[in-house]
């Protein structure tokens, strides 16, 4: 939890009241819930990993790896931009400053102690992050309940503590987004792996999506206070960008001493933040690209050098809500196909099909929003979500409901073309329901997995029955020269038990290996 909660939430709240604010604060804190219950299965399956993509990479194989890795990072980059925006607009909001310095200040000082300190770093700063979060609330609240003047004729009117249409169309928007959202993000999937046992997980996604929403609704709450108080107005054509520092119109009624303390905490905030984004990047591209094989000065290079565009973006995002959303439409595209490869029943869908997925989703959302606005500019419009969650008009709903439908669509269309392909090709019908192998070519290797679901099959893959032209050797060389067996071949004069071992001492170190890289 960064200072963009202290915009997001409250601007909700100023929208669609306590409906529209319970339903965010739900839907951010049940997907923390699913790690509890994702988290074990895919632990189960890769011991060896320490992220999301080590999975993707043996269930689907490389070039699905390549694809989930590119949209982790790409997530990740515009969280960190959207923090960065959030903390230029905490300080232009509660000063007469400009925001850009200390903007530029954080993100030079995070980037520094984070590519010296590494991973470990990242669980220090996130460990002060629950108490600055919870000192911020109860001082914040205790100081508007005091010093804050309602209109309590406004209440009633206002609508914001009835139901409706929004906050309804929220529960579907919000829980799809945020849930396939958080799966690309590698900072949780990083604690997720390190937890010591299954119970531990299921302790600490309990408490933390306990507090994530208790936090989150308190948070918010400014958002209808600023309505009471005459402070923003909705029916003001600049309602959007007002409704976004709800929360700091309603600070800059209290004392200066607040104003303060609120400052410190939300730097605070930002920095734990934008510190744990900075390390999930640098463990990606390391694990995912390099296998951990590159050395840890290009490791930390890699980390001060994503500082300059992160600023350069955030200096002109417009809306933190918005950057989300781009996320949003992406993860929902490719997730719901990905997570079929958790059944033992769906082995027939490779990493072609997840590539299919993503580009059936985003010319779903296209069309749709081409057909919906009547114009090719709109439906670009829409991938984008350009016109957010708040308006009248169903858009983000449908973006939200065609994306995954579009993506599983895009994933069949793939299947049925390998199947007609492969009954031409082997003369039989059901060809591509064949249970395969382990690959063991390039082109194999790039486009399927070996996950156990796989590999315990003998029937001989159609890739394997063709010689591969002599390029694929080069290809074979560069791609998995970095790539690792899942299980050591017992060494000469050892016994089956030393094996294991040694298997578990490698897992080990590659783990650690990781952290200390990060």
């Amino acid at each position: 939890m960064g200072c963009g909660i202290l915009l997001t939430y409250p601007q909700i709240a100023a929208y669609s009241g306590i409906h529209g604010l319970f339903v965010y604060a739900l839907c951010g804190a049940i997907p923390l819930v699913i790690f509890a219950v994702l988290g074990p299965i895919i632990r189960k399956k890769t011991p060896h990993g320490f992220v999301m993509t080590e999975w993707v990479r043996q269930r689907y194989g490389i070039g699905a790896s390549w694809l989930v890795s590119c949209a982790t990072i790409l997530t990740v980059y515009l969280f960190m931009v959207s923090e960065l925006t959030s903390i230029q607009a905490v300080i232009e909001s509660l000063t007469n400053l400009k925001g850009w310095p200390a903007l530029i200040v954080e993100a030079c000082v995070t980037g520094i102690y984070t590519s010296l300190g590494g991973f470990q770093t990242s669980f220090f700063t996130d460990n002060l992050q629950a108490p600055a979060v919870l000192a911020l609330l109860i001082i914040v609240i205790a100081a508007m309940g005091a010093e804050i003047k309602i209109d309590k004729s406004l209440v009633g009117p206002s609508g914001l503590l009835k139901g409706n249409l929004l906050g309804w169309k929220l529960i579907y928007i919000l829980f799809v987004a945020i849930m396939t959202n958080d799966c690309f993000m590698a900072g949780f999937w990083l604690r997720t792996f390190a937890s010591k046992t299954n119970r531990d997980l299921y302790i600490a996604c309990t408490i933390a999506g306990f507090l994530f929403f208790i936090i989150c609704a308190g948070v918010g709450i400014p958002g209808m206070l600023a309505v009471w108080a005459k402070l923003i107005d909705p029916a003001s054509p600049t309602f959007e960008e007002d409704s976004q520092v709800a929360f700091f119109l309603v600070l800059k009624e209290l004392p200066k001493w607040v104003h303060g303390f609120t400052l410190v905490f939300a730097c605070l905030l930002s920095s734990c933040t934008i510190d744990s984004f900075q390390s999930a990047l640098a463990s990606t591209v390391s694990n995912d690209f390099f296998r951990n094989r590159v050395r840890k000065i290009w490791v930390r290079a890699f980390t001060l050098a994503t500082l300059a565009p992160s600023i350069v973006v955030a200096l002109q995002a417009p809306n933190v809500l918005n950057i989300y959303l781009i996320c949003d439409v992406l993860s929902s595209a490719i997730i719901p196909v990905l997570f079929l490869g958790l059944s033992k029943y769906f082995w027939f869908v490779t990493g072609l099909e997840i590539f299919m997925s993503l580009i059936g989703g985003i010319i779903g959302v296209f069309v749709f929003g081409t057909i919906f606005w009547h114009s090719a500019a709109g439906g670009g419009a829409q991938l984008i979500m350009s016109n957010g969650i708040y308006g009248d008009d169903w858009s983000a709903f449908g973006t939200f409901v065609v994306a995954p439908l579009a993506s599983v669509v895009g994933a069949m269309l793939s299947i049925l073309a390998r199947g007609i392909w492969l009954a031409c090709s082997t003369k039989r019908l059901w060809a591509v329901f064949d249970e395969p192998t382990a690959p063991t070519t390039a082109w194999g290797r790039f486009w399927f997995g070996h996950d156990d679901i796989l590999v315990k099959h003998h029937t001989i893959p159609w890739y394997e029955r063709y010689n591969m032209p002599a390029w694929c050797k080069t290809v074979d060389y560069w791609i998995f020269i970095q790539d690792y067996e899942l299980a050591e071949k017992p060494h000469e004069g050892s016994d089956e038990s030393d094996s294991v071992v040694t298997t578990s001492e490698k897992e080990s170190s590659v783990k650690n290996e990781a952290i200390i890289i990060s």
